[in-house]
């Protein structure tokens, strides 16, 4: 990619033009809001309040709860308390906003008895808000030991992962509410998470694709990655960044080298109804840009480029 009007040029002549004028040529009426999301992983230093008003204000759909104010424990946090969710839920709704995830941290490769069941617990604690919010999903990891310096996880490693997900599926699914695994850590070729989603064998697990990790760390095609793991994309993380390996740094939408514009493309191939959520990832990385600037133009560049081609000055 040369620059990135190249980006938005691109972006915009293959998504808009299939989905959005096709769309009003079928049904003459105008296209919906087109659904984006952002992570709270990205604005750690944001009340609740400034969240759902930047939210509207910039045309997001949804948000997925990552932490807030950089808690992580959502649960325990006061704006989720059993005093306070119904308040929490009706300012949701005063946004005309959904929770597209809540992202526990949970890993699932842990063997110890004592520290797995501490992970499946927490887990369970996340599926419960979920389901008071009306959350659809909760992002959990497979995880990795820091001691665990293979490439590719074990094969007992993946069946534990397996045997959790099944697990948490089965106290999920009453919840209405579905599990899912995040493409990060050891998890993220195509073929590995493709034995654990087949293992775990249950309609309340799937895939948040980190479209990101899949092709800086296990550098796969998108195209490869969807038609691998389709089936079971629920959910989605989306971020640009430059360099390889360890010195890959994130940037803006559309400055850096991954093949986003490929992403959403592949995505739309296999009718993906979920949001395409950007996980800017400040509460890691607090040298990046700051939310107000990157929340704002991921909005612009790819959710304006997909519904309205003069948001992205073309």
């Amino acid at each position: 990619m040369n620059s990135r009007r190249e980006f938005l040029k691109l972006l915009s002549s293959a998504v808009l033009t299939p989905m959005v004028v096709g769309q009003m040529k079928a049904s003459e009426t105008k296209p919906s809001r087109i659904p984006l999301a952002f992570s709270t992983l990205g604005c750690p230093g944001w009340e609740w309040k400034k969240i759902l008003d930047f939210a509207t204000q910039h045309g997001f759909a949804a948000i997925e709860l990552r932490g807030l104010e950089g808690k992580l424990d959502l649960p325990a946090l006061p704006t989720f308390a059993p005093n306070r969710i119904e308040q929490t839920k009706k300012e949701i709704r005063a946004s005309k906003l959904q929770i597209a995830c809540v992202s526990s941290s949970a890993q699932l490769y842990v063997e110890d008895p004592a520290k797995r069941e501490k992970e499946l617990g927490d887990a369970r604690r996340f599926i419960d808000l979920a389901a008071t919010l009306g959350a659809p999903y909760v992002r959990v990891f497979g995880g990795k030991a820091e001691s665990d310096k293979s490439p590719m996880p074990s094969d007992e490693t993946k069946a534990r992962v397996a045997a959790g997900l099944r697990e948490l599926g089965k106290y999920a699914g009453p919840h209405n509410v579905t599990v899912i695994i995040e493409s990060h850590d050891h998890f993220t070729a195509s073929a590995t998470v493709k034995d654990v989603l087949r293992s775990a064998d249950s309609e309340y697990v799937g895939l948040l694709w980190d479209a990101h990790h899949t092709f800086a760390t296990s550098n796969e095609d998108p195209e490869f990655t969807v038609h691998q793991l389709g089936a079971w994309i629920r959910h989605t993380h989306l971020k640009d960044s430059v360099g390889s390996g360890e010195d890959r740094k994130y940037v803006l939408t559309g400055r850096g080298n991954v093949p986003i514009q490929r992403q959403i493309e592949a995505l739309r191939s296999i009718r993906y109804k979920g949001f395409y959520c950007f996980e800017w990832e400040k509460l890691w990385h607090p040298d990046i840009d700051d939310p107000e600037i990157a929340i704002a133009d991921y909005a612009r560049v790819v959710a304006e480029c997909l519904g309205n081609a003069r948001g992205c000055g073309l």
